[in-house]
C-alpha cells in the first residue's frame, strides 16, 4: 500500500517506483547504484534527518521514541564511526530501525543521483497525467496472465495494484474473461502491493452489489481513518458462488497481502502458499538528504474482521506449501471438487490431468 503525493517530483518518483518494482517481478535485471564515500558530517546530518522524520510522522509516536534512543545509543557508542560506504549506512541504519519497530516497510535507501527538493504539492499537470497512463497502460496496470487452464480453471496471474481508475477496464476485462471458469486462481506470489483502492476494487468482483467492509487505513496525520468497501456497481461480471484460491509466497507484501488478508477472513478464499512478507504499514517517500530517503509509514491497517493487521507476522495460508508448488496443489484442489459435478464427457479427462498433476507434484516435492 502506498499513499500517493501529487508534487511533480513525488509523481516521477512513483511512476518510477512501479516501474522498478513491475522490472523486479517480473524479472527484469536492475541497474546496480555506485557507491559513494560519505564523512562524518553526512552520517550526523542523515541521522538527525532521519530521526526528526521518524518523530514527525512515524505512525506510532512512542515507537518512534523509541527509535530516536536506539539509533542515538549506537551514535554515542560510536558504531557508525567506521563506515564511510552510502550504501553501507543506508542498510545498517535500515537494519537497526526495523531491529525496534519490525516494520517491514520502514527502511532508508540511497541514490547516487541526487535527489530533488520536493516542490509545493499540486496536481500533476495534464503531460504528467499521460506519461502516467502511458507508464501503467505498458505494464498493463500490472496484470501478467489471464487464462483457462484444463479442467475449466481460470487463472489470474498480476505483479502490483495500481490506479484503480486507469486500470478498471483492464480488470474488467480479466473477470470477463474468466467469468465462464468453475473455479478461479488468483497468482499473488510475485505481488509487492499497491494502491489500497484498487485491493478494493478487485476484491468487489467477487463479492454480490451489497457493499462488504473490506479494510480501514488509520492515518496519523489528522488521526483520521480511511474505510475500503467492496462497489455496488462494476463494469464487469462478478464472480460468485464459486471456489476462489489465492496463491502467495515470502515475497507477497503489503497490498497483496491485504487482498489476502480480506479474502482469507471473509471466508471467501482459500489462501495456499508460503506464509507473506508482513508488511501493513503503508506511507510515503520523503528526502533526507542529496543522496538519502527514506520510506516512512504514516499509517497502518486494521482489519473491521480481527481489529488488527498482518504486521510483522504475515498472512498466514490455509494450505502451507513451498510457493513453487502452491500453483500445482491450487489445481490438484479445483479439479478434485469440479469432478463430482463435471459432465460425464468431460470426467475421464479431468481424471487423466488430476493424475498428471499429482505425478509433476510428487516430482517437485522430491527435489525439495
Amino acid at each position: 500500500m502506498l499513499e500517493s503525493t501529487p508534487s511533480k517530483v513525488i509523481f516521477r518518483l512513483a511512476v518510477l517506483s512501479l516501474l522498478a518494482l513491475s522490472a523486479v517481478t517480473v524479472g527484469f535485471a536492475q541497474p546496480e547504484q555506485q557507491d559513494l564515500t560519505i564523512d562524518a558530517a553526512t552520517r550526523t546530518q542523515v541521522i538527525d534527518a532521519i530521526l526528526k522524520r521518524l518523530n514527525d510522522s512515524y505512525v506510532f509516536p512512542d515507537v518512534a521514541k523509541k527509535m530516536d534512543t536506539s539509533i542515538r545509543e549506537r551514535v554515542a557508542q560510536k558504531e557508525y564511526d567506521q563506515i564511510t560506504s552510502a550504501k553501507q549506512f543506508a542498510t545498517t541504519l535500515t537494519n537497526d530501525l526495523q531491529a525496534v519497530s519490525h516494520d517491514k516497510h520502514l527502511r532508508v535507501r540511497y541514490s547516487f543521483e541526487s535527489i530533488p527538493e520536493r516542490g509545493q504539492r499540486r496536481e500533476p499537470t495534464a503531460e504528467e497525467r499521460e506519461q502516467r497512463k502511458r507508464s501503467l497502460t505498458w505494464l498493463n496496470h500490472g496484470f501478467g496472465k489471464v487464462e483457462r487452464l484444463p479442467g475449466n480453471i481460470g487463472y489470474l496471474e498480476f505483479f502490483n495494484f495500481a490506479d484503480e481508475e486507469l486500470g478498471a477496464d483492464t480488470v474488467a476485462a480479466a473477470m470477463n474473461f474468466v467469468n465462464g471458469t468453475d473455479s478461479l486462481i488468483i497468482d499473488m506470489r510475485k505481488n509487492g502491493g499497491g494502491n489500497p483502492a484498487m485491493v478494493a476494487l478487485v476484491c468487489s468482483y467477487l463479492f454480490g452489489p451489497e457493499p462488504v467492509h473490506l479494510n480501514d487505513l488509520y492515518w496519523r496525520e489528522g488521526n483520521r481513518t480511511e474505510e475500503f468497501w467492496t462497489k455496488k456497481e462494476l463494469p464487469g461480471k462478478r464472480y460468485l458462488n464459486k471456489d476462489v484460491y489465492v496463491l502467495t509466497s515470502k515475497r507477497t507484501f503489503s497490498g497483496a497481502e491485504e487482498f489476502s488478508y480480506n479474502l482469507k477472513n471473509l471466508k471467501r478464499a482459500t489462501i495456499i502458499g508460503e506464509t507473506t512478507g508482513g508488511g501493513a504499514h503503508p506511507g510515503g517517500g520523503f528526502r533526507i538528504s542529496e543522496h538519502f530517503g527514506m520510506f516512512v509509514p504514516t499509517g497502518r491497517a486494521i482489519s473491521p474482521i480481527t481489529k488488527t493487521n498482518w504486521e510483522g507476522t504475515g498472512v498466514t495460508p490455509d494450505v502451507n506449501v513451498p510457493a513453487d508448488q502452491a500453483l500445482v496443489v491450487a489445481r490438484l484442489m479445483a479439479l478434485k471438487k469440479s469432478l463430482t459435478t463435471v459432465n460425464p464427457e468431460f470426467k475421464a479427462g479431468m481424471e487423466e490431468e488430476i493424475q498428471k498433476l499429482e505425478k509433476e507434484l510428487a516430482a517437485m516435492k522430491s527435489k525439495s
